[in-house]
């Protein structure tokens, strides 16, 4: 089954369960906490899987990144070197965490604002960074922002996802990863009219992870 084509509510794909034990055992500080900030990916997918060409994005989709503007606003984003840099500029508004292993990335190339962007070489003081600058600003929710390898990463550890999927199918190197979507539940959909500048049609859904109660 597609990644861009989610199931009924109730219909499971034969996949084991994803959720975030690991990460509270290996980080308790962090994920045992009560005041914990959730975790939300923020991505837009191809029918095919495809997120990025590896510059990228494989699409122009002003609406969706006016949407991505609307959803990121004031919150802390969690992201990789590539993406960052692909972005080029300064997101208004957002602290960014950019995880890199790169110990010379220097994240004041560019216009120099360095005051809300935050680097971290290791996960474990990305996720820590994010929950103090989450609390810090107020924020609902930690955004993770990118790419392929920190989805792939964290995305057993998201609570939310707010996912675009686009109605293409391109040639692309970097794919979301596999959705175990028995353990998502879709709570809005909206399927808005296509800007003059859109390049596809598309859908804005969110989804929240369910949680299975002990008895």
């Amino acid at each position: 089954m597609s990644v861009s084509n989610p199931p009924e509510i109730g219909e499971a794909m034969e996949k084991g369960p994803q959720g975030p034990d690991s990460a509270a055992k290996a980080w308790p500080e962090i994920w045992s906490s009560p005041t914990k900030v959730p975790l939300a990916i923020v991505a837009a997918i191809a029918e095919n899987g495809v997120i990025g060409d590896g510059r990228g994005l494989p699409w122009n989709l002003p609406s969706d990144l006016k949407h991505f503007r609307r959803i990121t606003m004031g919150k802390p984003l969690l992201m990789g070197r590539k993406t960052f840099e692909s972005i080029g500029r300064i997101l208004p508004g957002r602290e960014t965490i950019v995880v890199t292993r790169d110990r010379a990335f220097d994240p004041s190339r560019g216009d120099g604002q360095t005051n809300c962007i935050h680097v971290a070489y290791e996960l474990e003081a990305a996720l820590a960074q994010a929950q103090a600058r989450a609390q810090a600003m107020g924020a609902e929710e930690i955004i993770l922002a990118g790419g392929g390898n920190l989805y792939e990463s964290l995305i057993g550890h998201a609570e939310r996802m707010h996912l675009t999927f686009v109605d293409v199918a391109p040639r692309g190197a970097v794919s979301f990863p596999e959705i175990d979507w028995s353990n998502w539940l879709e709570v809005s959909r909206v399927r808005p009219r296509p800007s003059a500048k859109d390049e596809a049609t598309f859908a804005f859904v969110d989804f929240d992870r369910r949680h299975c109660l002990s008895l």
